[in-house]
């Protein structure tokens, strides 16, 4: 058995993003509920979801469960303003508006592998890249 070795390992490209922010997705198909909020989960940023009712939530989607109706699915949210989960079924949801500052945009695993590779070459020890605060 070999072993692996870190250094030698191939990158796989990083995944194609859309810009989502400032989007306002047209929720009229079961299909397109299903897919505007896949995309929501993987989006870095806030969103604000209008209830049927009218009320409007911002915050933060961490989980989304899909079920077979739209009754079953649900999305998990921390609010913008609070740290409690809250589950919303996409049967209660009339809007969504991707209205939080992707924190993720423009950024990539490339150039954060590239960033380490470049200070590993440079000789420093102990390299610990972290996320960028306040971008």
């Amino acid at each position: 058995m070999s072993s692996l070795d870190a250094d030698k390992l191939e990158v796989a490209p990083a995944v194609s993003k859309d810009k989502l922010e400032g989007w306002i997705p047209e929720l009229a198909s079961d299909e397109e509920i299903q897919l505007a909020f896949e995309k929501a989960f993987n989006y870095r940023g806030d969103v604000t979801i209008t209830r049927k009712d009218g009320t409007k939530l911002e915050g933060y989607i961490f989980d989304r469960r899909q079920g077979r109706t739209l009754t079953e699915s649900c999305v998990r949210v921390i609010p913008k303003d609070g740290f409690e989960k809250l589950s919303i079924p996409y049967s209660e949801i009339a809007g969504l508006a991707f209205t939080g500052r992707d924190t993720a945009a423009g950024k990539s695993w490339e150039a954060w592998v590239r960033k380490y590779w470049e200070k590993k070459a440079a000789g420093e020890k102990n390299i610990a890249l972290t996320p960028d605060v306040g971008e």
